[in-house]
């Protein structure tokens, strides 16, 4: 175990308080409409341009599409992992989060336009920190968020003027507590000296079945949009996913657990056995209740809890990116490190996938909705290929 030194423990803290006052969000007006121009005149369903939605929080939204990797340097473009990169010490995350930068985080590599011609219009309207009650109407409960109107009641608008043919949700991991899990497992690392699963699981499993009723309920709110708007259930499609897991299996992790490297290089400040019940019970327990809702509410269901498999954060099969080690989707993490050094970016981004991983996120996104709406589908990736070696196989 380590033996802390007082002026590491007191860097510890700073940095997770820092983690706790930005309420990280992980595993997230009317939304704008993406990749496909402008809002046109209504239209009625099945005519207008065809349209897939996403609805959700920080995992569909784009958080962390600002980053192509991790690097440890600081300045600059970040060795070309900073897509905010301006110019010497200028940097505008509008270029990656537009409007929204502040907020929702809607990102230009987002998975729902990382799909690629799904449809003739990509409309994103998750995100970053939303729960379920983000996503219900709000005449049946529904709360604004971040300035605009429950995401179902911005889905009547686009469903009105558009041809929706697949709507897509993420939702459930705010309301379960992910930011405070990660920050309770940081500190038990950093500061603590101990575990945080066995506390931590019992949390969940007090709070996992209303989560799921909300997750369900999110469902019946984009069913009865589309059905007030005319649309019935079998003229489109949602689908239903699942979270990755942004941190690797203790074995699997390149730094070891015994120093600070965890911390200060790798950006992963967890031990091994937390590590493991994350990989191993907790992503795939949320998958399997998910899963199951999937199933009751007649969505179709897309398992992401192995997308990110060797390319987490601090796995041994990836790179942090440097001087001699370009930014690659083949080589480069493809989820957001816990920034050590303070001064790369927002915390709010950390344990997200990046750039690389919406990308990944989008392939899946593009195989999942080319299969029959009824079939669930996991998908992987291939090692040491970019987001276009992505694959399905049948859901766990």
């Amino acid at each position: 175990m380590i033996g802390f030194r007082n002026a590491s423990k007191d860097r510890a803290r700073s940095r997770v308080r820092r983690l706790a006052g930005a309420a990280m969000v992980v595993p997230l007006a009317v939304g704008s409409l993406m990749a496909g121009g402008a809002g046109t005149s209504a239209a009625s369903p099945g005519s207008g341009p065809t349209a897939v939605v996403s609805l959700g929080d920080s995992y569909i939204s784009g958080e962390a599409g600002r980053w192509k990797g991790n690097s440890l340097t600081g300045t600059g473009s970040r060795n070309g992992t900073d897509r905010g990169w301006v110019s010497g010490g200028v940097y505008d995350p509008g270029k990656v989060y537009g409007a929204t930068a502040g907020g929702c985080h809607r990102s230009d590599s987002a998975e729902v336009l990382s799909a690629g011609p799904i449809a003739d219009v990509a409309v994103n309207l998750a995100c970053s920190g939303a729960t379920t009650q983000n996503v219900f109407r709000a005449a049946n409960g529904g709360a604004a968020f971040k300035g605009e109107a429950p995401q179902a009641d911005q889905l009547a608008s686009v469903a009105a003027s558009h041809d929706v043919k697949v709507i897509v949700l993420s939702v459930g991991g705010n309301d379960l507590g992910f930011a405070e899990i990660i920050k309770e497992c940081a500190y038990d690392f950093i500061i603590w000296n101990s575990y945080c699963h066995d506390d931590q699981q019992y949390g969940v499993d007090q709070r996992i079945d209303a989560v799921m009723a909300g997750v369900g309920k999110s469902v019946d709110e984009v069913r009865a949009v589309m059905r007030g708007a005319g649309y019935a259930d079998s003229s489109y499609r949602i689908v239903l996913q699942s979270y990755p897991s942004p941190i690797p299996r203790g074995a699997e992790n390149r730094y070891t657990q015994s120093d600070w490297s965890r911390l200060n290089t790798g950006g992963c400040p967890f031990w091994n056995r937390d590590s493991d019940w994350a990989r191993d019970s907790l992503v795939p327990q949320l998958a399997n209740r998910l899963k199951g809702v999937a199933a009751a509410k007649g969505a179709q269901f897309l398992d992401l809890r192995d997308m990110l498999q060797g390319r987490e954060v601090c796995a041994k099969a990836s790179k942090h990116v440097s001087a001699t080690v370009p930014a690659s989707a083949r080589t480069s993490e493809w989820a957001r490190w816990i920034d050590s050094s303070e001064t790369q970016g927002l915390v709010q981004e950390s344990m997200h996938p990046n750039h690389f991983g919406q990308l990944a996120a989008g392939r899946c996104l593009a195989l999942v909705t080319a299969q029959p709406a009824a079939s669930g589908f996991s998908c992987k990736n291939t090692p040491g290929a970019d987001q276009t070696g992505m694959f399905l196989t049948p859901a766990p």
